[in-house]
This record gives C-alpha cells, sequence and structure tokens, in this order.
C-alpha cells in the first residue's frame, strides 16, 4: 500500500485558536490537527462564545494517542463530572443529555452497573438475527431504484430500528426519535436551528416521552431494554424516573447517531479506494473483523469529549495542567497519530493491529454500545456488498457542521438495480 502524506495547513502554530468559529469548518482542518499534533501536541485555546452559556476562560487540546489513553485511564485525576462538552452548561440541562457520560464514580459506577443488565454478551447476541432481518429489509427497500439517499435510507436506518426494537419504542414513533437526535447533536449547524436552545428542548422532549415509555413498562413489563433498566437494582437501589431519562435519551442519540455516520464513512471510504472494497469482498467474513475496526477508526464519529483536572499537579505530555482546567480529548487526531499507526492517513481494511479510540481511550467511559456498533457494521455491509457490490457513492456527502460528531447529513449513492430477496431471505 502507498503511503499517503499527512494533511497540511497554511496556518502558523499561533493563529491556531479554537475560540474562532470559522477556524471548524475551514477545508484544511486535518492539517490543523496534523500540525498540532507534530509540532505542539498540549495547547492551549480560547473558548467560542456561544449565547446562553458562560464564557470559559479556555482549554487544554491533546492530539497525541498516549496522552488521550492517559487521561481517559486516571478518571480520578481528570474527571467528567464538570461536563464532557468544551461549553459549561447549567446543572439542569445535564439531566437531559446523557448525563451517565457527565459522572464520576461511585455514582457513575452504580448507573454503569445498572445499564449493563441490557448490554451483556447474550443480550447483543439474541438481537443477532434480529439485526439481520432489519439489514435485509432496508436493502429490499432500495435495491430496485438504482440510486437512493444513503444517510437517511441505509446508515440511519438501521441503528434507529435496532436501538428502538431493543428500547420497545413503536414504529410509530421512529421518525420522531430520529428528528430529535438530529436536533440534539446538530446543535451548531444552521439547517437543525444552529441554536443550543433547539438541542435543550429536543433532548427535553425525548426526556418526556422515556418518562411515558418507563411508566407504561412498569405497568405491562416486556421483553425490551427499558423494561430490564427500569426494573433493575444495584445494592437495593434502582434508576430514578429522572436518571433513566438521561440515560434514555444518551443511549437513543448515541446508539443512533455514532453508528450511522460509522457506516456512511465506511460507504466513502470504500469508494475512495475500490482495491480496498475488493480486498474485504473476496474473503468478506475472515476480513470483516479488521474493516469494521478501521472504519470506526477512519470515521471517529466522536470527535472528542472533555474532562476536567481536579488536581493542581497533573502533567500531561510535559504540560503542567492546574486544577479546574478542562482538557479536551481530540480522538480524530489519536486515530492518525503516527506512533502508534503506520501510514495513518491510508485505509486499510487489513489493519493490524488497530488499538483506535474510536469508542474512547478506555477507563470508565469506554463506549457501552462498542460490540453492538460493530455487529451493526458488519451486518450492514454484508448484506450490502453481498447484494449490491457496485454500490458507489456518485456525489460529494453533505457534512454536518459540528466539532463534536463527525457526521455525514445526506449522500447520494449509486448501483446495479436488483430484485428484492424478501423477509426469508435466499
Amino acid at each position: 500500500m502507498d503511503i499517503v502524506s499527512a494533511p497540511t495547513t497554511d496556518l502558523a502554530l499561533d493563529e491556531i485558536d479554537f475560540g474562532d468559529p470559522a477556524l471548524w469548518y475551514r477545508q484544511d482542518f486535518p492539517g490543523i490537527f496534523a500540525k498540532l499534533q507534530s509540532e505542539r501536541p498540549v495547547s492551549w485555546h480560547t473558548e467560542p462564545e456561544i449565547p446562553g452559556l458562560p464564557h470559559g476562560e479556555g482549554f487544554w487540546s491533546l492530539t497525541r494517542y498516549a496522552d488521550i489513553q492517559h487521561v481517559s485511564r486516571h478518571p480520578d485525576l481528570f474527571i467528567s463530572g464538570q461536563g464532557t462538552n468544551i461549553p459549561d452548561f447549567p446543572p439542569e440541562v445535564y439531566e437531559f443529555l446523557g448525563s451517565m457520560i457527565n459522572m464520576d464514580p461511585p455514582r457513575h459506577t452504580r448507573f454503569r452497573l445498572i445499564v449493563n443488565r441490557g448490554f451483556t454478551p447474550h443480550q447483543v447476541n439474541s438481537l443477532e438475527e434480529g439485526v439481520y432481518r432489519r439489514a435485509r429489509a432496508i436493502v429490499d427497500a432500495i435495491c430496485e431504484k438504482g440510486e437512493c439517499d444513503f444517510v437517511d435510507e441505509v446508515a440511519a436506518a438501521l441503528p434507529l430500528q435496532i436501538i428502538c426494537d431493543m428500547m420497545g419504542i413503536p414504529e410509530s414513533d421512529y421518525r420522531t426519535i430520529y428528528d430529535n437526535t438530529n436536533i440534539v447533536l446538530g446543535a451548531s449547524d444552521p439547517e437543525f436551528g444552529g441554536d443550543i436552545t433547539m438541542a435543550f428542548t429536543a433532548a427535553q422532549e425525548l426526556w418526556s416521552y422515556a418518562q411515558e415509555l418507563r411508566t407504561a413498562r412498569l405497568a405491562d413489563p416486556r421483553d425490551d431494554i427499558t423494561t430490564k433498566i427500569s426494573q433493575a437494582q444495584v445494592d437495593g437501589e434502582s434508576l430514578t424516573p429522572e436518571e433513566f431519562g438521561s440515560f434514555f435519551v444518551l443511549l437513543v442519540v448515541a446508539g443512533n447517531e455514532t453508528t450511522r455516520n460509522a457506516i456512511s464513512h465506511g460507504m466513502k471510504a470504500l469508494t475512495d479506494n475500490p482495491e480496498q472494497r475488493k480486498i474485504w469482498l473476496n474473503d468478506f467474513d475472515a476480513v470483516s473483523p479488521s474493516a469494521v475496526e478501521e472504519i470506526i477508526r477512519w470515521s471517529t464519529p466522536v470527535i472528542h469529549f472533555r474532562r476536567t483536572c481536579a488536581t493542581a499537579d497533573a502533567q500531561v505530555g510535559g504540560q503542567l495542567i492546574t486544577e479546574g482546567q478542562k482538557v479536551i480529548l481530540w480522538y480524530n487526531a489519536a486515530n492518525r497519530d503516527p506512533e502508534v499507526f503506520d501510514n495513518p492517513y491510508a485505509f486499510d481494511v487489513l489493519r493490524d493491529p488497530n488499538e483506535h479510540v474510536g469508542f474512547g481511550g478506555g477507563g470508565p467511559h469506554f463506549c457501552l454500545g462498542a460490540h453492538l456498533a460493530r455487529r451493526e457494521i458488519a451486518v450492514m455491509f454484508d448484506e450490502l456488498l453481498r447484494r449490491l457490490p457496485d454500490i458507489a457513492v456518485t456525489g460529494e456527502p453533505d457534512y454536518l457542521q459540528s466539532n463534536f460528531i463527525h457526521g455525514i447529513k445526506r449522500m447520494p449513492v449509486g448501483f446495479t438495480p436488483q430484485a428484492p430477496v424478501g423477509a426469508t431471505g435466499v
């Protein structure tokens, strides 16, 4: 495989300040991270001003893999309880926007033990046939068209349907869940309002929906995660209604959006690298495990999370981080670190080893749904590449304007039309 050069930027180091919102949407943004990683891996930045939110003093940016793993695996020194986004939100907001990721032990430990009841290997494995059935139906719905919007009709459809199935959400409500999750994670994009207030409103709607669903399951238990989590206890304690609501928001948002974007970026990468598509197709089952990991590394759907320094003498990458200062973990940069990944700017479905940080850098906040996401990606591409082997992106993707989610809103694909196989398969 040819060596792919690191991207570049014409900005000088001292011109790179993430307090300037225009910086996030430059065409050379990957080059900005490559420059920081190479020349100033731990760097200080001012915060952008966001109407309605307090303006913080600034934050440290970490771009090297080793530093991000160090912070992730020392939650006693770098805490999540003061927020995991760059800006500080009012405390009540964290009741709606996935509060589990904004917790520290012991509360986080208790919460995670309870919600783990719905994500045991047995629970996820029991979904296997449902994932295949859903993926088959998704391809059936598009296969005769010859073209479609890949994001809306394929990539978004599978994780949305699976997470709704798991939670016991009726199909009539799928679109409501989908639209609200778009708004929650697309707050900075003008298409979704470009206003943090709209994200809070969408999150509140999801939280209220969760309360209705929980009440219904307590009265009429079913075989779904909503019932299991509502009934689960640790040391005699169960989730409060408020905690269940925040978990629900986190699960439907993260379980839908992140896998959707991994699948979308995977399709774009396979189009841009036809030799990698051929390698995968020639031995799909054997290559799938490494191909899926490479898609996750390549896409890095969650661009960053924040931690806050809890001590006055923490050292990261030779830099003193003082108590109360924010630290931003740029996962997208870490997943291109040449100290860890050979030829990091090449898409390689056979990459091994591939210890990426696409699910976080380890520690207590490692992604709860990692196993499920891997299965969904593998199954979706199994169905697509087997039945529509020439499917390819036919136009420029419409990317989400966000420094938090590496998202694609729309992406046209074309393929040779095929007949559907129906519910029973072939």
